[in-house]
């Protein structure tokens, strides 16, 4: 019997390492340079964004992690690539160990302004530099988060929070008005950040998230929902209208990049618009 079961292990590590039956391993397909950029789970969708795509890089890893540490060597915040001037290099130099090491737990007075404070000032605050915003190519990169305690209970608190930089401006965390759920938080999370790149006169955004629901909504389900009246494939109305009629409507005239980052997984910009979202949801209803 002990044979058998080893032999059994054998032939089972052998496909494994083969790549074959039912054994096979997933691969993660990293593009670091493509019409999208990201971690896509099949060659295809890999395929779709480097074919005849100007200089075009991508790898294939057997761990997520890998497949985003290929990723995020050119598309996060501390790359140099595509910067246009000195003064881009040198401000994305400064945020570099900012960007790698995460905040002490005292230092969120140092970093950022009360996020209550923010919001006054942004709504009223002169142009940012564009030398303090951190670029993709041409386009501005920022993190969205948003998130909800005791989600679809009474006394549900849910707060958004958009990441520009290591104590950028434009940093924000704020309480979610109205209805408190956590995809109505992601969801005007995203409508706050191009709120602000549009206040800015930004009109190409990397966009930051780690709701997949978001960005399937925004890209592929909004054009359905509104040829069918608002409504879903199966007759019923779509739960969260509201929230995505405004972000298609503040999507127009913007040429934006929905990018998907694990949540919780160690990414700096990720985790700390999920810091400014729990400091948010912390805040009364006004």
């Amino acid at each position: 019997m002990k044979r058998l079961l080893c032999v059994a292990h054998g032939v089972a590590l052998a496909a494994v390492r083969c790549g074959c039956g039912p054994f096979r391993l997933r691969m993660f397909y990293a593009v670091r340079r493509g019409r999208r950029t990201g971690v896509f789970l099949t060659w295809n969708e890999c395929r779709a964004q480097v074919d005849r795509f100007p200089a075009a890089r991508f790898k294939k890893f057997a761990t997520e992690d890998e497949a985003w540490a290929f990723v995020r060597n050119s598309v996060s915040p501390d790359s140099s690539e595509g910067q246009k001037n000195k003064h881009v290099q040198e401000s994305q130099v400064k945020a570099r160990k900012s960007l790698r090491e995460p905040p002490g737990g005292d230092s969120d007075d140092s970093m950022e302004p009360c996020a209550k404070r923010v919001k006054q000032n942004t709504e009223s605050a002169p142009s940012v530099g564009k030398d303090t915003f951190s670029y993709m190519g041409d386009f501005v990169i920022v993190y969205t988060d948003g998130c909800c305690s005791s989600n679809g209970r009474r006394r549900a608190r849910a707060g958004i929070g958009v990441y520009w930089g290591p104590g950028h401006p434009l940093n924000v965390g704020i309480r979610l008005p109205g209805r408190q759920t956590n995809q109505r938080a992601e969801i005007h999370a995203a409508c706050k950040a191009i709120e602000q790149a549009k206040a800015q006169n930004i009109n190409k955004l990397v966009l930051y998230t780690d709701s997949m629901f978001t960005i399937n909504g925004i890209t592929n389900w909004v054009q359905g929902w509104k040829k069918n009246g608002w409504r879903t494939s199966s007759g019923k109305d779509v739960m969260n209208k509201e929230d995505f009629v405004e972000l298609d409507e503040l999507t127009h005239g913007m040429d934006i990049q929905w990018m998907h980052v694990p949540g919780h997984s160690g990414f700096i910009g990720n985790e700390e618009a999920d810091r400014l979202a729990r400091q948010g949801a912390k805040q009364p209803e006004d």
